[in-house]
């Protein structure tokens, strides 16, 4: 999430664990081994709620990674089944951000020392958040930087490349204004979006286990001849998808993204078909919101 201060790039980070399915007991299991390693398991209760991991940008690589004198589970791992929010994404150190990229492939998080070598379950919602340029209000309107485009570009090349690839949705936030604020409530609260995630989920695992690999529980973990089963586009879909490819210059691992992206959203939708509709969606979020194309 791209956005000036007060855009409610952690408030809605925050609320993300509201919308997510319930846990079952092998999760439940898995997260409270793994709480318990971290000494963060309260009265050796197994816990029932999702993590939520929000680490300071000043958290070191063992902080993340995980590490120490007994190689104790990092917010990588402790964020297992939840979500793992870094805000202000530029702020922290190149070589932690860059230590995501392996764990966001593999759902796992490596801590290899001279003395010990282990490997922690770390399958988590990353969510990042940061400010269009060090100042915060890059491209807003009536606001000039002082430092002129230089301020944002700066400002974004913290972020590598490669990162930025693995990001399946870039997303823009616009000021709130006060006015705003008195505007009537969304008809769609928390709890209307989170039964349609949780018949989102149900329709996934049962795809899949009738393909026959129910290890598989989210599109996100589809690869290979798997994720080309689950994404078949018809001719209207195949053209927009081949036409954005080369007109974004998608990575292969974008384009597979994308796919996923899609096949999500027509679950949400109830479409057994990933319809125009919905790959367009997931392709209008692989580009780099307003700011962020003006830094590069």
């Amino acid at each position: 999430m791209v956005g000036p201060p007060g855009a409610g790039k952690s408030m809605l980070a925050q609320r993300l664990p509201s919308i997510l399915p319930p846990m079952d007991a092998r999760e439940m299991l898995d997260i409270s081994m793994i709480a318990s390693l971290g000494g963060e398991l309260k009265d050796g209760q197994l816990t029932r709620r999702r993590p939520f991991r929000a680490p300071h940008h000043s958290a070191s690589m063992p902080a993340l990674v995980g590490g120490g004198l007994r190689a104790k589970p990092g917010e990588m791992a402790l964020a297992h089944h939840g979500v793992l929010f870094l805000d202000e994404l530029p702020e922290f150190q190149p070589r932690v951000l860059e230590a995501l990229r392996q764990p966001m492939e593999s759902g796992e998080a490596v801590v290899a020392r001279a003395n010990y070598h282990i490997t922690y379950p770390a399958r988590f919602q990353l969510i990042t958040a940061m400010n269009p340029c060090k100042c915060g209000m890059a491209g807003e309107p009536g606001h000039t930087c002082r430092q002129g485009p230089r301020c944002a570009a700066d400002y974004q090349q913290r972020i590598s490349g490669p990162l930025l690839d693995r990001m399946d949705l870039q997303i823009e936030l616009s000021a709130v204004r006060a006015t705003d604020l008195i505007l009537p409530s969304p008809k769609e609260k928390s709890a209307d979006v989170a039964i349609r995630v949780a018949k989102a989920r149900t329709i996934q695992l049962q795809r899949f286990a009738e393909m026959g690999r129910p290890n598989l529980r989210v599109n996100a973990q589809a690869d290979g001849d798997v994720l080309e089963a689950i994404t078949v586009l018809d001719a209207a879909g195949m053209t927009l998808i081949r036409d954005a490819a080369d007109a974004m210059n998608l990575s292969a691992r974008g384009y597979h993204r994308v796919l996923r992206v899609a096949r999500t959203i027509a679950d949400l939708d109830g479409s057994a078909n990933i319809s125009r509709l919905h790959l367009a969606e997931a392709l209008s979020y692989r580009q780099k919101p307003a700011g962020l194309r003006q830094a590069a």
